[in-house]
C-alpha cells in the first residue's frame, strides 16, 4: 500500500508539472535498431499527457509514412486504432534505416461569429466554405509538424535520413540510432532545408511514471542550428521543437507553427 501511496503522489506530481502544455504527440517503436533476415518490429502512436505512456487518446495513421533506405515509400502491416493508441507492424527488408513519421500540415483559425468565440481547423481548400466572411477578430495560423522515429535494421545508412527541405526537420549530425549514454551526441535542425538558430528544444526520457520528477532537459541551437546533449541513461527519449514566425505563410494566414518531434533510443555502454 506504501508503495501504490509513492506511486500515485509521483504520478501526480508529474502531470501537475505537465499543466502549462498540450498533450504531447510520439511514435514509440519496440525497438529502434534491429538485425537479421527481414526483422519485424511494432510501432505505437499516441498524445499522452506522459510521453510514452498511453493515457489519453490514439493518434489516427490517416497521415502516416514510412520511407525505407533507399528512398522508397512502404506500406504499414496490420494497422489498428483503439481508444488511447494505434499501433502497426513493419518488416525491415532493406539494410540502412527507416524514417517512420506522421506529417500533418493545414490551417487554425479562432474567430468570432455574432459575438460567439469560434475555432476551425481545415485546408485553405476549405477555408472559404467553412468560415464565415462576416467572422471578426480572426487569426489564421498556418501549421506544420512533424512526429517521426528512426529505425536501422544492420548498418545505419541510406537516404532516408536526409531533409526534404520542408518544415522544421532534424539533420543528423550524430546518427539517430548510434546514441550511447555518457556520450556526446549533436543534432541539427533545419527550417524549409536552412539552419534554425535560436531554437530551444525539449528533451525528456521515458519512465516518467517511476520518478517523482519530470527531468526535463532544454537546449538551444547556435546559429548554425546545431545543439549536442549527453544523455545520462539509456533509453527512449522525446525531443521537441518548435519555431513560430511569418515566413513562407500562404493567404488566408498570417503566421505559421512549424514543430518537430522524434523518438530516440539511448543504448547502454
Amino acid at each position: 500500500m506504501k508503495r501504490l501511496t509513492r506511486l500515485c503522489a509521483a504520478t501526480l506530481l508529474v502531470c501537475a508539472s505537465f499543466s502549462a502544455h498540450a498533450h504531447r504527440a510520439f511514435l514509440v517503436p519496440s525497438q529502434t535498431v534491429v538485425s537479421g533476415n527481414t526483422p519485424w518490429i511494432t510501432v505505437d502512436a499516441a498524445a499522452a499527457t506522459n510521453v510514452f505512456e498511453f493515457d489519453h487518446v490514439a493518434t489516427r495513421l490517416d497521415n502516416l509514412f514510412i520511407t525505407a533506405p533507399d528512398g522508397s515509400k512502404v506500406a504499414a502491416e496490420n494497422p489498428f486504432t483503439g481508444r488511447l493508441r494505434s499501433t502497426f507492424d513493419l518488416q525491415l527488408k532493406q539494410t540502412g534505416t527507416y524514417r517512420i513519421g506522421m506529417l500533418n500540415e493545414g490551417l487554425f483559425a479562432s474567430y468570432k461569429e455574432n459575438g460567439q468565440p469560434k475555432r476551425w481547423r481545415g485546408t485553405a481548400e476549405t477555408f472559404a466554405k467553412e468560415v464565415p466572411a462576416n467572422a471578426t477578430d480572426l487569426q489564421v495560423t498556418q501549421r506544420i509538424g512533424r512526429v517521426e522515429t528512426l529505425v536501422t535494421n544492420g548498418k545505419p545508412g541510406g537516404v532516408a535520413v536526409k531533409p526534404t527541405g520542408k518544415g522544421l526537420e532534424l539533420n543528423p549530425v550524430t546518427h539517430p540510432n548510434d546514441l550511447v549514454e555518457g556520450e556526446n551526441a549533436t543534432f541539427q535542425l533545419l527550417l524549409d532545408g536552412k539552419p534554425a538558430a535560436n531554437v530551444k528544444v525539449e528533451v525528456i526520457a521515458g519512465g516518467i511514471r517511476y520518478r517523482q520528477k519530470l527531468g526535463e532537459q532544454t537546449y538551444t541551437t547556435d546559429a548554425s542550428g546545431k545543439f549536442s546533449f549527453r544523455p545520462e541513461k539509456a533509453g527512449m527519449i522525446w525531443m521537441e521543437a518548435e519555431v513560430r514566425d511569418d515566413k513562407g505563410v500562404q493567404a488566408p494566414a498570417t503566421n505559421r507553427v512549424a514543430s518537430y518531434v522524434v523518438t530516440l533510443e539511448v543504448l547502454p555502454q
